[in-house]
């Protein structure tokens, strides 16, 4: 897999004047069980690591080749983990935006917020469209949670062998759905998703 080397025009302009960027992003928006993970990442002045992108577009051997690098070398990094219950409560836009706001005001010295596609409605908050793609402390965030959300579905996968999570994570695959169905569902479903509506309580 190629290097890539990211945009990162706000952190180019900011790192100039010994300012810190603090980054946010999250993993799990759609499974259908688990939770969602919002991170928050803010890497140290001018740093450069040519192998963080945007998650998605990373290996699972990437990413967890990444993750300890990133927690170790940041100035600071924050984790909100979002329950179903959460998650049906508020719909998941809003429990996505609940949680970056919580971790975006948390004062860890940083002079601006990047999302990413996360208008907060603040000042010292920019929402970036393809964020995880265009700053390295988005794309650092990304990678912190994404890499958090699948160590906590492989737990699940060892409590629950049967649903197989270490395979799909909870996304709606095929062989995920036809589980559902045989298997029903578990208390770590979002039932307010559409696929669970008509599927019975395990």
């Amino acid at each position: 897999m190629k290097s890539v080397r990211l945009e990162n025009e706000y952190e180019t302009l900011l790192w100039k004047e010994n300012k810190l960027v603090m980054g946010i992003d999250e993993a799990g928006r759609g499974p259908l069980c688990g939770p969602l993970v919002v991170a928050s990442c803010i890497l140290p002045l001018n740093y450069e690591n040519p192998l963080i992108n945007d998650s998605k577009k990373l290996t699972d051997k990437r990413r967890r080749l990444l993750y300890p690098q990133i927690l170790r070398d940041a100035e600071y990094y924050g984790v909100r983990i979002v329950s179903p219950k959460e998650i049906d409560e508020f719909n998941i836009y809003e429990a996505t935006r609940r949680a970056m706001d919580d971790l975006s005001k948390e004062e860890k010295g940083q002079s601006l917020v990047l999302t990413d596609a996360m208008d907060l409605k603040r000042k010292d908050v920019i929402s970036l469209i393809k964020g995880d793609a265009r700053s390295i402390s988005i794309a650092a965030a990304s990678i912190i949670a994404k890499v958090t959300r699948d160590m906590i579905m492989e737990e699940y996968d060892r409590l629950y062998p049967q649903y197989e999570f270490a395979k799909h994570k909870g996304y709606p695959t095929k062989r995920h759905l036809e589980l559902m169905e045989k298997y029903g569902l578990l208390d770590i479903y979002r039932m307010s998703y559409g696929p669970c509506h008509e599927i019975k309580l395990f």
